[in-house]
């Protein structure tokens, strides 16, 4: 997972590239910072991120500000309301320069790019991932039954007979044909145990089971409802960072 470093004096637009990343596959945010002081205090007590998105303008000074206090190489995704400091961006690691508001189509592109470049500069890389891949589908066994604590009893329950999954408010839900369960796990958690070919992330609350889908329509803002087939006549928004690996992942 690639841990993110995000700079935004701008609280909107911080909640926003931090969605924008989480919902990218491959890439966690790390941590936010507001400010020159803040970010550099931040690079100092906590591991170094793989790569950083940051503003230029900031309260207290610059972006590059930050990058040169904190004496760290990592690459760096600027995001500006301003076209003037280009130049200056690529002299201090910067590998893309993105203008205000961000687009979330040229955010995953400057995120492809990174991967890009991380895989063009450590070539040798690729054999060690594919092996530590294969490795892990060997000895990674996707849980097919899930013991369920319901009304004092211990039920066996089958993955396969859950038609999709929900986290709200903290409590997560196994909706079924007929029931629904609660468990302790937390929705990511649950991705990691079921099995990737049936079970797929729709959004940040709720994981879907292919088997239970009916049909698929195009939503508002380039998302995806989908209607399950079940008795509630569930649909399920598939959000607009997830569309196109979800289309991928219901082909297969």
């Amino acid at each position: 997972m690639i841990q993110v470093f995000i700079i935004e004096d701008e609280i909107k637009t911080a909640r926003y590239i931090a969605s924008l990343v989480q919902e990218t596959k491959g890439f966690s945010v790390a941590g936010v910072a507001g400010s020159v002081k803040s970010a550099v205090a931040w690079l100092q007590t906590n591991a170094v991120p793989q790569l950083i998105i940051s503003d230029i303008k900031l309260g207290d000074g610059t972006g590059f500000d930050v990058i040169k206090l904190s004496g760290i190489k990592v690459p760096v995704i600027f995001c500006t309301a301003y076209n003037q400091y280009a130049i200056n961006a690529f002299e201090v690691n910067g590998i893309d320069y993105l203008l205000k508001p961000v687009d979330q189509q040229k955010l995953q592109l400057a995120l492809q790019k990174f991967l890009d470049m991380k895989l063009l500069f450590h070539p040798n890389e690729r054999y060690p991932q594919r092996l530590e891949t294969a490795m892990e589908s060997i000895n990674k066994t996707h849980k097919t039954t899930l013991l369920i604590h319901h009304r004092e009893r211990i039920i066996p329950l089958k993955l396969s007979e859950v038609v999709y999954i929900q986290s709200e408010n903290g409590i997560l839900t196994l909706h079924t044909l007929s029931s629904r369960y609660h468990a302790t796990h937390t929705l990511e958690e649950m991705e990691q145990m079921a099995d990737p070919e049936v079970f797929f992330q729709a959004n940040r609350q709720v994981i879907v089971n292919k088997k239970f889908i009916g049909s698929v329509e195009h939503y508002f803002s380039r998302r995806l409802l989908v209607h399950i087939s079940d008795a509630a006549h569930t649909e399920i928004i598939v959000s607009k960072a997830r569309v196109q690996q979800f289309l991928a992942w219901l082909k297969q």
